[in-house]
């Protein structure tokens, strides 16, 4: 069900929120972008004449700590949805009830940390019940979390079986998508970056049979490059990859898919912000030397190939663009996106170094769509069933 389609006037609404965020040494939050993405959710709920009870986990606790605390939060949470926030010092149990059960229309609270409970990843169905009391609607909004099975995200449905609901911000993760995975205008362009192949190996065999171009870049190109019998000098490559890495370049050219790899690098003599500096061939890199770039060749020939295309995936950066000297093929990719959504294309863009990538270029609002999800998004990608969306 949709959140329209639910009866909220003076009822409780249980939102799963992901209020992950990141804290300074004075617990003050670092980045409020997760908790700025729930607040439609929040406001549409509290427009409906709905009181609004909220849970999340933070950090990875081994039990409760203050450091770990969601208290940290409200301040933050207060500003942004410009009103009082309650508090309560645990999530179940009789300190989570008493602030839960006579809240009245337009009131919000927010719960302790999930995980001071081991239950809440062990997807206990009673730890489930327990916080499924705190509210009379359940409402998942936490597309961070939808790939685990834990009780807050995938249990818990089961006691409001006619009474939840995808958020505003999940229901338009699962559109944005549904826009590139299962009806993309085309060419569809998928760009794949970042260091590992192992880490994106799922994401490659599964995208090879839905796109029309697949990109890819940052470290993982250089075990493709190896693959092709290319030289690489002392670039990251994972040597146990180099087969599979073969076997997705066979897959791409039966089925007619363009791929791109970098022609070109900019090379280092160490991994380091103040390291030599050279372009080299990306097969014919000297030893001694490492990739940490696409090169300025490179560099134009993807963003050609973005702006031409009308759906495009990024997920992963070109280099190593937090050192100034190798950011330059990130920076125009992202640039290139902005210019591709311009003329009309649909860009998606997702994964953590992405979504710093696209924020460090400036171009976080010239994009159609910027995912919150790391995790849940990647195992979207490979195809696989999400527990949290499952659950609704």
């Amino acid at each position: 069900m949709k959140l329209s389609e639910l009866n909220l006037k003076n009822r409780r609404a249980l939102v799963r929120v992901d209020f992950n965020v990141p804290l300074d040494q004075n617990f003050e939050v670092l980045d409020d972008t997760r908790i700025r993405r729930a607040i439609p959710t929040i406001k549409f709920l509290l427009d409906a004449g709905a009181s609004v009870v909220l849970m999340s986990h933070l950090g990875r606790p081994e039990g409760p700590s203050r450091e770990f605390s969601l208290a940290h939060v409200v301040s933050c949470l207060e500003n942004l949805i410009g009103t009082t926030v309650k508090f309560a010092s645990d999530c179940v149990g009789d300190d989570a009830l008493e602030i839960t059960q006579p809240l009245k229309s337009g009131e919000i609270v927010l719960l302790e940390n999930l995980r001071f409970h081991e239950e809440e990843k062990a997807g206990d169905e009673f730890f489930a019940g327990q916080l499924a009391e705190n509210g009379d609607v359940y409402i998942n909004d936490a597309f961070g979390t939808a790939h685990r099975a834990h009780a807050s995200t995938a249990v818990i449905a089961r006691f409001f079986y006619e009474n939840r609901a995808f958020g505003l911000l999940l229901q338009g993760e699962i559109e944005a998508l549904s826009k590139v995975m299962t009806e993309p205008s085309r060419p569809l362009l998928a760009i794949i970056g970042g260091a590992k192949v192992s880490s994106k190996l799922a994401i490659l065999e599964n995208l090879v049979d839905k796109v029309d171009r697949l990109m890819i870049g940052g470290g993982m190109a250089y075990t493709f490059v190896l693959a092709q019998g290319g030289k690489v000098g002392n670039s990251l490559v994972e040597e146990d990859m180099v087969g599979r890495a073969e076997a997705i370049l066979e897959k791409a050219a039966a089925r007619g898919v363009e791929v791109y790899l970098p022609l070109d690098s900019v090379c280092a003599d160490k991994f380091a912000a103040d390291a030599n500096v050279a372009v080299h061939a990306t097969s014919e890199i000297p030893d001694g030397w490492m990739g940490l770039d696409i090169g300025p060749a490179s560099s134009e020939r993807f963003a050609k190939a973005v702006r031409s295309s009308k759906t495009v995936l990024w997920n992963g950066p070109m280099g190593v663009f937090e050192f100034e000297a190798f950011a330059n093929g990130t920076f125009t990719v992202a640039a290139a996106l902005r210019d591709a959504t311009i003329d009309g294309a649909y860009t998606l863009v997702g994964g953590g170094d992405s979504v710093a990538a696209i924020n460090a270029a400036g171009l976080a609002d010239d994009v159609s769509y910027i995912s919150t999800g790391g995790g849940a998004m990647l195992e979207y990608l490979e195809g696989s069933e999400l527990p949290g969306i499952a659950a609704i």
